[in-house]
Protein backbone atom coordinates (compact mmCIF):
# COMPACT_ATOMS: atom_id res chain seq x y z
CA UNK A 1 0.00 0.00 0.00
CA UNK A 2 1.38 3.41 -0.88
CA UNK A 3 0.37 6.45 1.14
CA UNK A 4 0.98 9.92 -0.21
CA UNK A 5 3.40 12.05 1.81
CA UNK A 6 5.43 11.22 4.88
CA UNK A 7 2.59 10.05 7.13
CA UNK A 8 3.33 12.74 9.72
CA UNK A 9 0.39 15.12 9.12
CA UNK A 10 -2.43 14.77 11.63
CA UNK A 11 -6.15 14.72 10.88
CA UNK A 12 -9.34 14.73 12.90
CA UNK A 13 -12.11 12.32 11.92
CA UNK A 14 -15.78 12.41 12.86
CA UNK A 15 -18.17 9.65 11.83
CA UNK A 16 -21.09 10.87 9.71
CA UNK A 17 -23.65 9.44 12.15
CA UNK A 18 -22.02 11.40 14.98
CA UNK A 19 -22.11 14.57 12.87
CA UNK A 20 -25.82 14.04 12.21
CA UNK A 21 -26.43 13.39 15.91
CA UNK A 22 -24.55 16.56 16.88
CA UNK A 23 -26.51 18.62 14.35
CA UNK A 24 -29.81 17.29 15.69
CA UNK A 25 -28.66 17.99 19.25
CA UNK A 26 -27.81 21.59 18.30
CA UNK A 27 -31.10 22.14 16.45
CA UNK A 28 -32.96 21.04 19.56
CA UNK A 29 -30.77 22.76 22.17
CA UNK A 30 -28.96 25.75 20.69
CA UNK A 31 -30.30 29.11 19.58
CA UNK A 32 -27.30 31.41 19.95
CA UNK A 33 -25.84 33.10 16.86
CA UNK A 34 -22.27 31.95 17.51
CA UNK A 35 -20.62 29.42 15.21
CA UNK A 36 -20.21 25.96 16.70
CA UNK A 37 -17.39 23.66 15.63
CA UNK A 38 -18.43 20.03 15.67
CA UNK A 39 -15.42 17.81 16.08
CA UNK A 40 -13.72 15.29 18.29
CA UNK A 41 -10.91 17.43 19.64
CA UNK A 42 -8.58 14.49 18.89
CA UNK A 43 -6.41 13.80 15.90
CA UNK A 44 -4.35 10.93 14.51
CA UNK A 45 -1.34 10.90 12.21
CA UNK A 46 -1.79 9.58 8.69
CA UNK A 47 0.81 6.91 9.54
CA UNK A 48 -1.15 5.77 12.62
CA UNK A 49 -4.35 5.75 10.55
CA UNK A 50 -2.78 3.65 7.78
CA UNK A 51 -1.47 1.17 10.36
CA UNK A 52 -4.88 1.00 12.07
CA UNK A 53 -6.65 0.38 8.76
CA UNK A 54 -4.11 -2.33 7.89
CA UNK A 55 -4.72 -4.08 11.23
CA UNK A 56 -8.51 -3.83 10.97
CA UNK A 57 -8.59 -5.18 7.41
CA UNK A 58 -5.94 -7.85 7.94
CA UNK A 59 -3.58 -6.25 5.41
CA UNK A 60 -0.12 -7.66 5.99
CA UNK A 61 1.81 -6.11 3.13
CA UNK A 62 4.22 -3.22 3.43
CA UNK A 63 3.03 0.35 3.91
CA UNK A 64 5.17 2.75 1.90
CA UNK A 65 5.15 6.53 2.28
CA UNK A 66 5.72 8.42 -0.96
CA UNK A 67 7.42 11.62 0.15
CA UNK A 68 7.48 12.85 -3.46
CA UNK A 69 3.74 13.41 -2.99
CA UNK A 70 2.44 16.31 -0.90
CA UNK A 71 1.73 16.02 2.82
CA UNK A 72 -0.77 18.86 2.84
CA UNK A 73 -1.44 20.90 5.94
CA UNK A 74 0.56 19.56 8.92
CA UNK A 75 -2.45 19.50 11.22
CA UNK A 76 -6.22 19.87 10.82
CA UNK A 77 -7.92 19.88 14.19
CA UNK A 78 -10.99 21.89 15.18
CA UNK A 79 -10.96 23.95 18.36
CA UNK A 80 -13.93 22.51 20.25
CA UNK A 81 -13.03 24.01 23.64
CA UNK A 82 -15.94 26.48 23.49
CA UNK A 83 -18.37 23.61 22.94
CA UNK A 84 -17.44 21.54 25.97
CA UNK A 85 -20.11 22.97 28.27
CA UNK A 86 -22.64 23.54 25.46
CA UNK A 87 -22.50 19.94 24.28
CA UNK A 88 -21.71 18.25 27.60
CA UNK A 89 -24.74 15.96 27.33
CA UNK A 90 -23.94 14.94 23.72
CA UNK A 91 -21.41 12.18 23.09
CA UNK A 92 -20.16 10.71 19.87
CA UNK A 93 -20.55 6.97 19.49
CA UNK A 94 -17.68 6.22 17.11
CA UNK A 95 -14.06 6.87 18.02
CA UNK A 96 -10.92 5.99 16.11
CA UNK A 97 -8.99 6.72 19.29
CA UNK A 98 -10.86 4.08 21.31
CA UNK A 99 -10.36 1.60 18.48
CA UNK A 100 -6.67 2.45 18.32
CA UNK A 101 -6.21 2.04 22.08
CA UNK A 102 -8.13 -1.23 22.18
CA UNK A 103 -5.90 -2.68 19.44
CA UNK A 104 -2.61 -1.59 21.02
Amino acid sequence: MTVWGTGTPRREFLHVDDMASACLFLVENYDDGEIVNIGTGEDISIKELAELIAKETGFQGPIRYDSSRPDGTPRKLLDVSRNISLMASWNRRTSLMRLRRSRA
